[in-house]
């Protein structure tokens, strides 16, 4: 096949096996890869109910079609897992230089099981695999480990996919680091691949991957750069993703102390106009990225040294304002610190800033946080919280390793009414009270609150629609996004181009040149349907049901305090007609789990009859 290597390596490390598996081209085109690939492994390859720190829990890597060829930003790959953190679908995406170098080796997805006895590494040596002794890299941060493998196998063309502290130590929101400043951040899966004592997954890619039209691709690819560096894109080239901060502050939608308030008072000092100018010292693109959103800070405030760290938005709402922190070196340490402990910054600064407020009303004590003063603003107190996650170490650690879901469950009292979550993930920086659209699509993530599974806020933010009022309209706005983000999840390619390949014709063009098919724009959209509704059966077969997509108490029951959104929430009836107008484009039952008739309509057959509900 072009494009696809049309293998998948197995690796079972209680066993320290590996193995081979051959698919076919309508396997792929079924499933398209990265995204599609990814969750119909995990599905098949998860036990029904299995425990997400288990040996049986899968570990999965996959790159899509374009990955290793000359597609803009399709440099990336994806993992997938059973979330110890909600539960439910576990993904994330990540950038840089791994994904293709996988391809290169020879690999269009990795399944790690199993477990191994004493901490190893797998090394992926194009077609040879080894389970190396990683006694030696046990402890080291995130930030450290490829050099250190590099340095052992004597090539700094390895890139390697690697765990901090947080993942060997279970922290719930672990992430996956490569290449230095990228991550795998969201739902544990830094997690998952700590509880099987795996520190790291290198990879050394010597091949090349084969196109059916090179000089079409070629071509073609000219214009698509052109197009990237363009004014579509303008935006991330030149403040990156900081650039949000302002935007949502004067939209009143920058959810700031535990989202008790929606403005800032310090957003100017940790947006991308003030940082840029003063800290931002280079610029980074990903493999075949011709954007570069990538603004590396360096800050040198006191005489403990210069802290380097890859600073971006949903960084500067959870560690900044979420956390009333309003002076950009005390976030970009912390971004540094957790990006070294190999922690989602995100789940990390909302856990945090529930375990503010939780303090500041007196639910939390200085007993339960082993002495800190955890208020609002105390940077200080911030960065040693951190490093107390990150280790398990204290009551505090244990409490906040679990996520903002299972400390609330665990402290008890009324702290449940702010914690910002949906399905156990941590919500980014957009408060939905005013964003209607975006609280749907939020919402209705296979993966929990996430801003990255569709693209609902540009319709509110951008004046698409009125986001002060709910709509029916939503329902079918917002599965169009979905289905579209799921293509764009398994081709893969990066969300910020989404202005350029930003319909279905388009991202059949690239992906017919590359490999030789003749795939059309509808038959892509219907494979987007097809993996969201086959994430959605993952969901439902591990215990999901309706009330697991509302909203936070808050978004429900706290009006926004300030700014051009004050008044507004999302009441509970609007979220029900919204919910129930999703469901019925989406061709569900009421109850929102997938009907029978629908799934087999989509060519999912053996989960029709495994999960799916008769038709009303």
């Amino acid at each position: 096949m072009y494009g696809y290597t049309g293998k998948v390596l197995h690796v079972d490390l209680s066993k320290g096996e590996s193995s081979v598996e051959e698919v076919d081209e309508a396997y792929c085109r079924k499933y398209i890869g990265g995204n599609g690939l990814g969750t119909r492994l995990l599905y098949d390859h998860a036990p029904a109910g299995v425990d997400p720190l288990s040996p049986e829990n899968p570990l999965i890597f996959a790159v899509g079609p374009l990955a290793g060829t000359t597609a803009p930003t399709s440099g990336k790959y994806i993992v997938h897992t059973k979330s110890p953190l909600t539960g439910f679908l576990g993904e994330a995406v990540s950038s840089g230089y791994w994904g293709q170098a996988l391809k290169q080796a020879g690999y269009d997805a990795i399944v790690i099981k199993g477990k191994s006895e004493k901490p190893v590494y797998l090394f992926i040596d194009d077609r040879k695999i080894q389970i190396r002794d990683a006694k030696h890299l046990w402890g080291t941060d995130a930030l450290e480990v490829l050099d250190l493998i590099r340095d052992e196998i004597g090539d700094d063309n390895v890139s390697s996919a690697s765990i901090g502290p947080g993942g060997e130590n279970l922290v719930r929101y672990a992430n996956i680091t490569n290449d230095r400043h990228r991550q795998a951040g969201r739902t544990g899966v830094g997690c998952v691949m700590g509880s099987k004592n795996l520190k790291a997954v290198a990879v050394r890619g010597t091949g090349s991957v084969k196109v059916a039209d090179m000089e079409g691709t070629l071509e073609h690819c000219k214009e698509l750069y052109d197009l990237c560096q363009g004014p579509l894109t303008g935006a991330y080239r030149s403040l990156g993703t900081q650039v949000s901060v302002m935007i949502h502050q004067n939209q009143a939608a920058l959810p700031t102390r535990n989202w008790q308030e929606s403005v800032f008072e310090f957003a100017e000092k940790i947006g991308g106009e003030y940082i840029h100018p003063r800290w931002v010292v280079k610029t980074i693109a990903c493999a075949g990225c011709p954007i570069g959103c990538d603004h590396v800070s360096l800050v040198q405030e006191d005489p403990e040294g210069e802290v380097l760290a890859s600073v971006e938005f949903e960084s500067i709402y959870a560690l900044g304002s979420n956390c009333g922190i309003g002076h950009f070196p005390d976030v970009n340490k912390a971004v540094d610190l957790c990006d070294r402990m190999g922690i989602d910054t995100i789940s990390a600064g909302v856990t945090l800033g529930w375990a503010m407020e939780s303090y500041e009303k007196g639910l939390l004590t200085k007993e339960d946080t082993d002495g800190l003063d955890l208020k609002f603003g105390n940077s200080e107190a911030l960065l040693e919280a951190i490093e107390m996650i990150a280790y398990q170490r204290g009551k505090l650690g244990k409490l906040l390793a679990m996520g903002t879901k299972a400390a609330a469950e665990q402290l008890g009292g009324d702290s449940w009414k702010w914690a910002m979550h949906n399905k156990g993930l941590e919500y980014p920086g957009y408060d939905l009270r005013g964003l209607k659209m975006s609280c749907l699509g939020f919402n209705t993530s296979n993966r929990g609150g996430c801003h990255l599974r569709n693209s609902a806020y540009d319709w509110d933010l951008k004046g698409k629609v009125d986001r002060f009022t709910a709509s029916e309209e939503y329902g079918a706005l917002v599965m169009a996004r979905d289905d579209h983000y799921s293509i764009t999840d398994s081709l893969i390619l990066c969300k910020f181009s989404r202005g350029v390949l930003d319909t279905y014709e388009k991202f059949a063009k690239i992906y017919n040149l590359v490999t030789g098919f003749d795939v059309t724009a509808e038959e892509l959209r219907q494979a987007g349907e097809r993996i969201w509704n086959l994430e959605k059966a993952f969901n439902v077969r591990e215990g999901w049901t309706v009330k697991d997509d509302y909203p936070a108490y808050r978004i429900m029951n706290d009006p926004i305090t300030a700014g051009v959104a004050a008044g507004h929430l999302v009441t509970e009836e609007e979220f029900k007609m919204m919910h129930k107008a999703y469901f019925r484009e989406r061709g569900w039952a009421e109850n929102g789990v997938p009907t029978k008739n629908k799934l087999r309509e989509l060519g999912l057959h053996y989960i029709a009859d495994e999960i799916g509900v008769e038709d009303e």
